[in-house]
């Protein structure tokens, strides 16, 4: 603007000034184009994305283990990169942290982490070839809408109760075993008599799963999401290769991996480290390296720092 107000002294009309600088732009920008360099790179060889991803965490906290996070974080965005569209859909990369263990712990899922555990501890904790239905209806005897009340003054009238609700519990059951179902993931929670007939069919469950973490699977796995037990069918399962629950340490920490989902390329970077402040550090080096792996797979290009592109535009 200094420079504008210097030439507008001159005389010349305002428009000019400007056009003459959009012209001395696109000069500045083809002469960058025509010294720019390529990172050539594949997906069998990523050596030279390392190195750039190397150079992004040195300065970070994470350079204890700077050969670990940087393999990491261009194996993530390789899995997830559509390499002819040069297109890469950072969504498909979620990060997951649990205070616990070290920084060398980390790893990359190929597929979805999540912060549950199986309901059951007698239900099968490795499933492979999981045919999953994911429920947004609660496994629980029908309400009415109105205000009720019920009086139970009988042992018989008890009885008859509880016969009934065991018979709604069930029949869900069944209907989720009938589908083909060999796991199921409900949004809403179930009382330990649901618990304890799920476990008795054989059938692992997995319960209070979030919005977006149900949505992030349904796309993932490819299965759609059900509000009502009646409307299940195999149409509507997701596929994962294997589901398993994986313990930390001595204490009761577990997460849920869900590794070789059918319909998606989703990753997962899992952190660990000695608390949460260390974690969301790590989280925030991580997404700068990703950040920049994903711009050199949509444009190779560089110019060198250090002034040399300021100065070569300059002479341009």
């Amino acid at each position: 603007l200094e420079q504008a107000e210097l030439l507008l002294a001159r005389g010349p009309p305002p428009r000019r000034i400007s056009d003459g600088f959009e012209t001395a732009c696109k000069v500045a920008c083809d002469h960058l184009d025509s010294i720019s360099d390529e990172i050539k790179f594949s997906k069998d060889d990523i050596s030279a994305l390392v190195e750039v991803a190397r150079t992004t965490l040195s300065s970070k906290i994470v350079t204890r283990c700077l050969d670990h996070m940087s393999d990491i974080a261009v194996k993530a965005i390789m899995a997830v990169a559509d390499l002819e569209r040069k297109d890469v859909n950072l969504d498909l990369i979620k990060m997951e942290g649990r205070a616990g263990g070290q920084m060398e712990d980390s790893q990359l899922v190929y597929g979805i982490v999540l912060d549950k555990e199986i309901s059951h501890p007698g239900m099968d904790k490795d499933i492979k070839d999981a045919k999953m239905c994911i429920l947004t209806c609660p496994f629980e005897p029908p309400k009415p809408k109105t205000k009720h009340t019920i009086t139970v003054d009988t042992a018989e009238k008890f009885e008859a109760l509880h016969k009934q609700e065991q018979e709604y519990f069930v029949e869900m059951v069944k209907q989720v075993k009938d589908c083909g179902a060999n796991l199921a993931i409900c949004q809403w929670g179930f009382d330990d008599e649901a618990n304890h007939l799920l476990m008795q069919a054989g059938l692992p469950a997995v319960r209070w799963v979030g919005g977006v973490e149900i949505e992030l699977l349904a796309i993932a796995s490819g299965a759609r999401i059900v509000p009502r037990f009646s409307e299940l069918a195999a149409a509507k399962l997701g596929s994962a290769g294997r589901v398993r629950e994986v313990s930390f340490g001595t204490t009761k920490d577990r997460m849920l991996f869900i590794e070789d989902c059918s319909n998606s390329k989703a990753v997962t970077i899992f952190v660990r480290g000695g608390n949460k402040m260390i974690i969301e550090e790590i989280k925030r080096s991580i997404h700068d390296a990703l950040c920049i792996v994903r711009n050199l797979v949509q444009d190779n290009r560089v110019v060198y720092g250090g002034g040399a592109a300021g100065a070569a535009g300059n002479l341009a």
